[in-house]
């Protein structure tokens, strides 16, 4: 029997919360709602999700000396995910706080994460990360990591394929010195206006024409429950993402889009299925109060069902 794939992961993994209005959200006032706590970060979303797709996983983070780095360590294990991530004693645990209006939707978000521009740069340069990168199947980082790091990883990984996530408009700039090394990028329409240089609401193939000129040969750009657009060198296309039925928490729908779309790729299915698979987990996730959809191939599979084929760029 062949081992199973392996990602070699780096970037965040850190404590979640996520409160909800109860009503209408009043700016500037006190609201009621609910406060939840999880342990989140995009890459190590994204990797639980592609290790219930059916890859082994080794994830490199930093985390404090706390309670709340220990939950982080608690997850990971449980996870089943080899973790190298360090440990820094006299700091804090990085964390993000999301406040959702009643409807699941995002308001604000504050991330609360210096530890990771402080750390990774060396973090990345351990012997143990170098082995793990070359025993590793594949890369996928999210640009948590500072560019140095970013770029050393990418070093180390020679022609194996690098998979990043964006995280915010702010951070995905640190991708660009790396856009023409990277096999996917997965962001949404302000991350990819940022690193395109473009507008927003610019036309869908006038993005993806930017991002190819700044050197990306393959990205996936969603836009909440509109259209997910897909490029890569076959050509552009579009895939309508499934009404969930219900929503339950936005918070980690993107990630699980990326982690179920980087195992479907290393599996050897194309952009276009992958992607499909991608939707599948994202439908699930947001349909899950977790950030990190639980399901079975059987509950996977009729997800899947539900997501329509792709369709050429018009």
């Amino acid at each position: 029997m062949s081992r199973p794939l392996t990602i070699f992961a780096a970037g965040g993994a850190h404590i979640d919360r996520r409160g909800q209005v109860s009503g209408t959200y009043v700016p500037a006032a006190s609201n009621p709602g609910t406060m939840r706590e999880d342990v989140g970060g995009g890459v190590f979303n994204a990797l639980r999700t592609a290790v219930r797709r059916g890859t082994a996983a080794a994830l490199l983070s930093v985390r404090g000396g706390d309670g709340a780095g220990e939950t982080v360590a608690r997850a990971i294990e449980r996870a089943g995910i080899g973790d190298l991530s360090a440990v820094f004693l006299d700091r804090n645990t990085p964390s993000y706080t999301a406040l959702l209006d009643r409807d699941g939707e995002l308001i604000a978000g504050f991330a609360d994460m210096g530890l990771y521009e402080l750390a990774f740069p060396r973090q990345v340069r351990r012997a143990k990360v170098r082995e793990a990168v070359a025993t590793a199947d594949a890369l996928l980082v999210d640009a948590n990591l500072p560019a140095a790091a970013l770029e050393h990883l990418a070093a180390l990984a020679a022609q194996k394929p690098v998979f990043a996530i964006a995280v915010s408009p702010a951070k995905v700039v640190r991708l660009k010195p790396l856009a023409g090394r990277l096999a996917l990028l997965f962001m949404n329409r302000r991350e990819a206006a940022a690193l395109a240089g473009c507008a927003q609401d610019a036309p869908a193939r006038d993005m993806v024409a930017a991002l190819r000129e700044a050197g990306l040969a393959a990205g996936v750009i969603t836009s909440g429950s509109g259209p997910v657009i897909g490029f890569d060198a076959p050509g552009s296309f579009t895939l309508a993402p499934p009404l969930p039925r219900h929503v339950a928490d936005v918070t980690g729908a993107g990630d699980a889009l990326a982690g179920a779309t980087t195992a479907a790729l290393m599996r050897g299915l194309g952009l276009r299925q992958a992607l499909r698979e991608g939707a599948a987990a994202a439908m699930l996730a947001l349909e899950s109060p977790e950030a990190v959809p639980d399901f079975t191939p059987t509950t996977f599979e009729a997800a899947l069902a539900l997501v329509p084929q792709a369709q050429d760029m018009t």
